[in-house]
């Protein structure tokens, strides 16, 4: 039998809807089902919850109980695994070998701290560009020194004029953060706050000829790597003559100087910087790196496998120790500092400080990723928590990146996330039980990360 030609017509019609009502839906979100969320606040862990991420975003966080998945969402089933946000180290020197390294470790940002500034802008454009798997980069350019200057691409400023163009420089290129060296004294430091207020940038320090205090005083918003405590505790002339003297010089001489610290006036310190709303970034594990490197589970320790061979060469430590002046001596006074330094953390902490998870990553030894868990684990050693010390490597460091949509696992925020095996509130050494890690809702099985990163 033959049918009319618009009853074929209908047919085909009713045929093609049929068709499609039958074909699968488009997926446009992904579930991660089952999953108990530390969000990056102090606020209680979520247990067996759904995440649902659309695009970029946390769409939303539901229990998965009662929950009806989204039929265009991919299910991908967490059940028993700890979801984190991503983690941010505070304190880096990135390196193009470095950036796999740090996503192999679960850090999906990181606050750059000194390079040449055309090479790590061009960096900077290329990771943003999305033509390297990369953690955002939040980047100070060339840190701000005056002469003699420790590293030869700093930008070295003589005067108030001089100091003014150097912030002006990094506005202009859109630098979110000005970084100050150990050279730069309080009549240099004025003018570089006054004109970064003007553009309202933050300026973080590592200081050696302004004391903390005067530096807080002025205006910095960060102090690196404890510097200029010491100092603050006075009294300050020995140490500014050694600064004088030679970069070493006045870093052994900061290092050596904790062990002796009176406590009294060191809480007193502790409460100022406090009360001044500073942000420290202690970078604990630089500090027990140097008094250790003498120490063979230091030197040949297990994640050196992820430094290529030409950096560790580059390291080139022999020659370090000659340059710095250290020796066995060098390294006990360094160890023998370090409770002082965890002293002075639990002072400014219970006077209501911020304290920040930063590394020195990329400086020799300082291995970039897996140094953020080692900070984690000497923070809680310190005397935080572990939801404390996973709070500086998230919300904490976001706050002061000044990134609200990062460093927290909740609704509108970034899909920046690391799924964890165990708990690591129980156990801050969890934080390197990595399953999978997420970087702008794009989810990266740990295996091939972790692959990628010791090529």
């Amino acid at each position: 039998m033959t049918l009319p030609r618009p009853t074929i017509a209908r047919a085909l019609l009713a045929a093609t809807f049929l068709l499609a009502g039958c074909s699968a839906p488009v997926k446009d979100r992904i579930a991660l089902v089952g999953v108990n969320v530390i969000d990056g606040t102090d606020g209680p862990a979520l247990e067996d919850q759904v995440i649902i991420i659309r695009g970029t975003k946390i769409e939303s966080i539901q229990p998965r109980a009662g929950f009806a998945i989204p039929k265009t969402a991919e299910r991908i089933d967490l059940a028993g695994k700890w979801v984190i946000p991503g983690l941010i180290d505070a304190h880096v020197h990135v390196e193009r070998w470095s950036l796999a390294r740090f996503l192999a470790f679960g850090v999906t940002s990181v606050r750059d701290l000194h390079h040449q500034q055309d090479s790590i802008l061009a960096l900077f454009e290329e990771t943003a560009l999305g033509a390297i798997k990369s953690p955002r980069l939040y980047i100070a350019g060339a840190m701000i020194d005056a002469a003699p200057a420790t590293w030869p691409d700093a930008a070295i400023v003589s005067d108030p004029d001089a100091a003014r163009r150097a912030v002006d420089e990094r506005a202009v290129a859109n630098i979110p953060v000005v970084k100050v060296y150990s050279r730069i004294t309080p009549a240099l430091l004025r003018p570089i706050i006054d004109e970064a207020t003007s553009f309202n940038l933050p300026v973080t320090a590592h200081l050696g000829l302004t004391d903390a205090v005067t530096a807080a005083q002025i205006g910095v918003k960060g102090i690196e790597h404890l510097t200029g405590i010491p100092e603050a505790v006075g009294p300050a002339e020995p140490y500014y003559a050694a600064h004088r003297k030679g970069y070493f010089d006045g870093w052994n001489m900061f290092e050596r100087a904790w062990s002796g610290l009176d406590s009294a006036k060191l809480a007193q310190v502790a409460v100022r910087l406090a009360e001044a709303r500073v942000w420290m970034v202690p970078t604990l594990v630089l500090h027990e790196t140097l008094g250790r490197l003498d120490d063979p589970a230091i030197v040949g320790g297990s994640d050196l496998a992820y430094v290529p061979q030409a950096v560790k060469e580059g390291w080139n430590l022999p020659d370090l120790f000659l340059r710095a002046g250290w020796d066995p001596r060098a390294f006990a006074a360094f160890r023998a500092g370090r409770p002082t330094q965890d002293l002075f953390l639990r002072e400014f902490r219970a006077a209501g400080g911020e304290i920040v998870a930063g590394t020195d990553a990329g400086a020799p030894m300082i291995i970039p990723g897996a140094s953020l868990h080692e900070e984690m684990r000497l923070l809680v050693a310190a005397g935080l928590s572990p939801l404390d010390a996973l709070r500086a490597a998230t919300s904490r460091a976001a706050a002061l990146l000044g990134a609200d949509s990062l460093g927290v696992v909740a609704a509108g925020k970034v899909a920046d996330l690391v799924v964890l095996d165990e708990d690591p509130r129980e156990e801050i050494g969890n934080t390197r039980r990595i399953s999978s890690v997420m970087l702008a809702g794009i989810l990266m099985p740990h295996d091939s990360l972790d692959l990628t990163a010791r090529r």
